[in-house]
């Protein structure tokens, strides 16, 4: 008796003193905090390691789901019951099976599917969704060459579904197209881009039935005018997608077609559409009286003509011209109509000078996102009139405006503080300007690759000022040393992205200074030659987040920074090891990392086949692979078609040693190219 009764002290201290506080926290609690941690995954896993109960919390309470494999699939399915948006993006190969476990398990709850990289489903799986997820308003086929129209077919199934996309899907034809248009009446959203066997008759059926389109797009299909007629007949149609439509012409948008107005249009994109002059576009436009941006891109030629039809568009916003000729009246003209432009885009528009833009941007003074890049003509005198006239821009791209002097950037600083992107690749800034830049401290993305003028003073400045930095592309500027990253590190914790490939100046040093922003997702480190394994090390142990590292070049880098990279990098997914001294015993212990999806290994000296076939199969979860076309031959053909049968592609490359050039040469080169 005495015995017993010890024994059953014994059990009640022991459960008094594993006794866990979080135990008492109510599911409703837990459920309002992990609301509050729904955009930092990191934090959320950790979280839910935290007791059983939030572990098991956590699993009820998720919401999205990105596997990595589909192996995983039946145990990451039952510990998460409640999964609304399912993205299977990063598993190279989904069958019908695995397709048919996620019908079973989220029958009730699945809203959204992503299957845009997905490959190796048929019609089979795609019916186990329509018949059981009766819920699926969502679902993104995308790049799915394989599909036929009964595949298709399969998913007219989906009475619910309002968004569908179907991009690249080659193979399917109006008959498909038909079914979809058929079983799918609440679609809201179906995108046909590339569906080149889709003609009018399936895009008339779409339209016919489909009465709650707000969006379609047929960009690149093989239409005429014969479908139009039902399209603009659409009565809550807001973003219409034309773009690469050969078959529409002037001569097609007749009268027949627009026989009532399109009130609720508010983007239209007819880019590529060369057989569209400004006769065509006028009839448009004459129909289409709440369009508010309207792209032009690749398309005719900007002039007098073509602006004078954007006159009955009254709220006009956005104005994209990409790759189109410009004259100087066609500019002039769209600065005097009477709308408030809040977008423009002239990239790589030729016949840009520095008159048109001037008096162009000083008519639209609300300007928020401007695009000048390779505009080569203009000079310092645009730069003034669009710091002068545009100070609330929050985006400005003006790559290789090669013809704007060093002392015009300092005027873009000095005027728009509300910068947070800004693009000056390629360009003669110097570190006054930086300095005057620096003042913009919303700026989130700056671009100064290619810009030799450039030093670690300069970019000084830009740390102390712009903390909200998340993007710095320094790549060949070759004037930044260790100094300018360490100022960057210090001021800028928020980092997720930086290039600095080919600052030849680059030591560990640098390393260890951006291994202070935990946030780092993107590194580029390519030609730094004196980086080493010590420096890739703090980049792995401090940076979890790091997603994609480009060591190319780098050629004191081996086997054993690969180390660090598997123990830690566990988020790594794409990396870059050409030219390096990794060999294939680096490559298998990156197989150690789960999510690892995509590999560039180009001349390596000590890649042997034998290594190479062994880290192929340990590395279940890629799906792309760069290598040197004369290894093709070295590995045997049926492990190729195994690995490709899990879904990676081979891309070989027979390119040939290439030794770098110095900084200025490399880019006279450049510029020799684009001229």
């Amino acid at each position: 008796m005495l015995k017993k009764q010890k024994l059953f002290t014994t059990q009640q201290h022991k459960k008094k003193n594993n006794n866990n506080l979080f135990e008492t926290l109510s599911e409703e609690l837990i459920f309002t905090i992990l609301d509050f941690l729904e955009g930092d995954p990191p934090t959320k896993k950790s979280f839910s390691l935290v007791c059983k109960s939030f572990y098991f919390i956590e699993s009820k309470h998720r919401r999205t789901l990105t596997p990595l494999r589909t192996d995983h699939l039946p145990a990451v399915l039952n510990r998460y019951p409640s999964v609304t948006d399912l993205d299977l993006t990063l598993c190279p190969r989904v069958t019908d099976n695995s397709l048919a476990l996620v019908a079973g398990a989220y029958r009730d709850t699945l809203r959204r599917l992503d299957l845009s990289r997905s490959k190796f489903f048929s019609g089979n799986g795609l019916l186990s969704l329509g018949v059981n997820c009766s819920n699926l308003v969502e679902l993104d086929l995308s790049n799915a060459t394989g599909l036929r129209d009964g595949a298709v077919a399969a998913v007219a199934r989906a009475k619910n579904l309002e968004k569908l996309w179907l991009g690249r899907c080659k193979l399917v034809t109006d008959m498909g197209i038909g079914c979809v248009a058929v079983g799918c009446r609440k679609l809201r959203l179906i995108c046909l881009k590339w569906c080149v066997g889709v003609g009018d008759l399936g895009v008339e059926l779409v339209a016919i039935k489909c009465k709650e389109l707000r969006k379609l797009d047929l960009s690149y299909l093989p239409i005429t005018e014969k479908c139009l007629s039902s399209i603009f007949k659409l009565q809550h149609l807001e973003d219409l997608v034309l773009e690469g439509c050969y078959g529409i012409d002037d001569d097609s948008l007749n009268d027949d077609v627009f026989k009532q107005e399109s009130k609720t249009l508010k983007k239209l994109d007819i880019s590529g559409c060369q057989n569209i002059s400004h006769i065509g576009l006028s009839k448009l436009t004459s129909i289409s009286g709440s369009i508010e941006q309207l792209i032009l891109a690749d398309g005719s030629p900007v002039t007098l003509a073509l602006a004078d039809g954007l006159n009955k568009l009254s709220i006009l916003q956005s104005i994209i011209l990409d790759g189109c000729l410009v004259t100087s009246s066609g500019l002039m003209a769209i600065g005097n109509l009477r709308i408030s432009l809040k977008e423009l885009s002239l990239s790589k528009c030729m016949g840009v000078i520095d008159e048109a833009l001037s008096f162009l941007v000083s008519k639209h003074k609300d300007l928020r996102k401007l695009d000048i890049t390779c505009c080569r003509k203009i000079t310092d005198v645009s730069i003034a009139s669009i710091a002068n006239s545009c100070i609330n821009l929050t985006s400005l791209r003006m790559e290789s405006c090669t013809l704007v002097p060093r002392e015009a950037f300092g005027l873009i600083g000095q005027k728009c503080y509300y910068l947070e992107e800004l693009d000056l690749t390629d360009n003669e800034i110097d570190d006054e300007g930086l300095k005057s830049i620096s003042s913009c401290s919303s700026l989130s993305s700056l671009k100064v690759g290619i810009c030799l003028n450039i030093t670690d003073r300069g970019l000084a400045y830009v740390g102390m000022n712009c903390s909200k930095l998340k993007e710095l592309d320094l790549y060949r500027s070759t004037g930044i040393t260790d100094l300018g990253i360490a100022a960057v590190s210090g001021g800028c914790p928020d980092l997720e992205m930086i290039n600095t490939a080919y600052c030849t100046s680059i030591t560990d040093s640098s390393l260890f200074s951006l291994s202070k922003c935990s946030n780092l997702k993107i590194l580029e480190i390519r030609g730094c030659l004196h980086v080493t394994c010590i420096g890739l090390a703090a980049i792995a142990i401090n940076c979890k987040q790091l997603s994609r590292l480009d060591i190319k070049k780098c050629y004191n880098i081996d086997d054993s920074g690969m180390i660090p990279l598997a123990h830690f990098s566990q988020n790594l997914r794409q990396i870059n090891m050409s030219y390096s001294s990794v060999t294939d015993v680096g490559l298998l212990t990156l197989a150690g990392i789960s999510c690892l999806q995509s590999f560039t290994m180009l001349h390596l000296q000590g890649l042997v086949p034998g290594g190479l076939a062994a880290a192929l199969l340990a590395c279940g979860g890629l799906t792309k692979v760069k290598l040197h076309l004369s290894l093709r031959s070295q590995l045997p053909e049926p492990l190729i078609r195994h690995v490709e049968a899990r879904g990676c592609v081979f891309e070989w490359r027979d390119k040939v040693f290439q030794a770098e050039l110095d900084p200025k040469c490399w880019k006279m080169q450049l510029e020799d190219l684009m001229q």
